[in-house]
C-alpha cells in the first residue's frame, strides 16, 4: 500500500541532520524487527546493547500491518532544526504521563487503544522511562558509525540545497529510498495504512538519516511542516570493514591480531563476541585490548557481567588514515 502526498506546487526545501531518527531506525529494524536492510551483525549487536526495560518498551512498534505510532515516539520533531539525540531523550524524561495518554487518544481515537499499546496506556510513565532506555542503549552503538558518516552527511546537505536553489525538487524527492516514488501529483510512499495528504504551502524537511536502504519515517500531518526520513546514500560503505589493504599497512604498524581487533569493531563489541570473532583465546585477547588501550585506541566498560570494547575517536582518525 501507499501513502500519497500530493505536491501542487514547488516545495519549500529543507534539510535536518537529526540523528534522533537514525536511533528511531535502528530500534524499528534491529528491536522491532521491521527488516529494512541494515546488516546482521549490526542488528545483533544493538539488540545486545539493548536491556530489558528498553526491549519491553519497544515491542509496540513491532505488530505486523500497522505503522501508526503515538508522536510521544518522537517528542522533538526536526521540523525546527537539528535535534540530537541527548535532547530527544531529554524530551522524553520531561513527557508527562497525561502527554502520552493524549498523544495515544489523537492517534487512535478515545477509549482504549489497541492491544499493542494497551500495556503503555496503563503505565505510562514506565514506558516512556523504557522507551529512553532503549534510545540511550541505541545511541551508544550507533554514534561511532553516525560520527564517521558526516562526510556523507555534508555531501547530501549540498545536494539538497542545489535541488532547493535550482528548482530540482522532482529529481532529488525521487532518489530518496526505493520505498518513495515522485508522481504526477507528488509523492507515493510505501506504507502499512494508506492515506492522502495535501502538502499545500507547509515546508518539506527531509531527514538524511543511517539505516538500512528500505528503512523509510515520515510525518505527513503536522500544522506548518511535513518530514521525511530516509537512508543517506552512500551509507552501506559505512557497514563494511576495511579493505583487506589497509589491515595489511595497519598491522605493520601494530602488529596482525591488534590491527584485526581493531577493525573488527565496527560497532561495540563484548569481550566474547570478539574473541569468538577473531578465534581468540580469552587470555590473548585481554593482553591485545591493554595494549590498544594504553595506546588510546579502544576503551572498555563494564556493563553488568559483560565488558563492552569500543574504538575511541583517535581509533576512526587512524583507520580513515589507512583507509583512504
Amino acid at each position: 500500500m501507499w501513502s500519497e502526498l500530493r505536491v501542487s506546487s514547488t516545495p519549500q526545501l529543507q534539510i535536518s541532520i537529526s540523528p534522533n531518527l537514525t536511533a528511531l531506525a535502528m530500534i524499528a529494524d534491529a528491536l522491532a524487527g521491521r527488516r529494512r536492510g541494515l546488516p546482521e551483525p549490526w542488528r545483533k549487536a544493538i539488540a545486545a546493547q539493548v536491556g530489558p526495560l528498553g526491549q519491553d518498551a519497544v515491542r509496540p512498534l513491532a505488530v505486523p500491518g500497522s505503522s501508526i505510532a503515538p508522536d510521544s515516539i518522537v517528542p522533538r520533531s526536526p521540523v525546527d532544526g537539528d535535534v540530537s539525540v541527548r535532547s530527544q531523550i531529554s524530551a522524553l524524561h520531561d513527557t508527562s504521563p497525561d502527554a502520552l495518554i493524549e498523544d495515544l487518544e489523537q492517534a487512535f481515537g478515545p477509549g482504549t487503544p489497541p492491544p499493542h499499546w494497551r500495556s503503555a496506556a496503563e503505565r505510562p510513565a514506565h514506558w516512556l522511562r523504557g522507551y529512553a532506555s532503549a534510545l540511550t542503549d541505541v545511541w551508544t552503538a550507533t554514534q561511532p558509525v553516525w560520527e564517521r558518516a558526516r562526510p556523507l552527511l555534508d555531501r547530501e546537505i549540498e545536494r539538497v540545497g542545489v535541488a532547493a536553489v535550482r528548482g530540482g525538487h522532482e529529481l532529488l524527492l525521487g532518489t530518496l529510498s526505493d520505498r518513495i516514488v515522485y508522481g504526477e501529483r507528488g509523492l507515493l510512499i510505501s506504507d502499512l495504512e494508506s492515506s492522502t495528504f495535501e502538502l499545500g504551502d507547509r515546508k518539506l524537511v527531509l531527514v538524511p538519516m543511517l539505516a538500512g536502504k528500505d528503512a523509510v519515517i515520515v510525518s505527513l500531518d503536522g500544522p506548518d511542516a511535513v518530514w521525511i526520513a530516509y537512508p543517506v546514500p552512500g551509507a552501506d560503505s559505512l557497514w563494511r570493514k576495511p579493505a583487506a589493504p589497509a589491515v595489511d599497512e595497519l598491522s605493520a604498524l601494530l602488529g596482525p591480531v591488534r590491527a584485526h581487533l581493531l577493525c573488527a569493531l565496527d560497532q561495540p563489541m563484548t569481550m566474547s563476541m570478539l574473541a569468538l570473532d577473531l578465534r581468540i583465546a580469552p587470555s590473548g585477547l585481554t593482553y591485545h585490548c591493554d595494549r590498544l588501550s594504553a595506546g588510546r585506541l579502544i576503551q572498555r566498560e563494564r556493563r553488568g557481567r559483560e565488558v563492552w570494547i569500543a574504538r575511541t575517536h583517535r581509533a576512526e582518525e587512524l583507520l580513515e588514515l589507512f583507509c583512504r
